[in-house]
């Protein structure tokens, strides 16, 4: 992963801009590490697969839940009693 300082970045923005088409790019900040930028496709990428993940998840739940007896009816009264 190539890497540039903030002030790099700054002053050579759209170099900066062009690399990131390519590969994330790592800003560093004195020394640390400030933040990773990627391009737009890269970011969709990585926020599909997580919505998947998390629906892969929840369908797991589901399907445990279901499995154990666990109804919507039976759940409605959970969520609704305060005791």
């Amino acid at each position: 992963m190539k890497e540039i300082t903030s002030k790099d970045a700054k002053n050579q923005f759209g170099q900066f801009l062009d690399w990131a088409q390519r590969e994330p790019v790592r800003v560093t900040k004195r020394g640390r590490s400030a933040g990773v930028f990627l391009s737009e496709e890269q970011f969709q990428r990585l926020r599909g697969s997580a919505w998947e993940q998390l629906a892969a998840t929840m369908d797991a739940i589901r399907d445990q839940a279901e499995a154990n007896g666990l109804t919507d009816d039976i759940l409605t009264k959970l969520l609704d009693d305060e005791s």
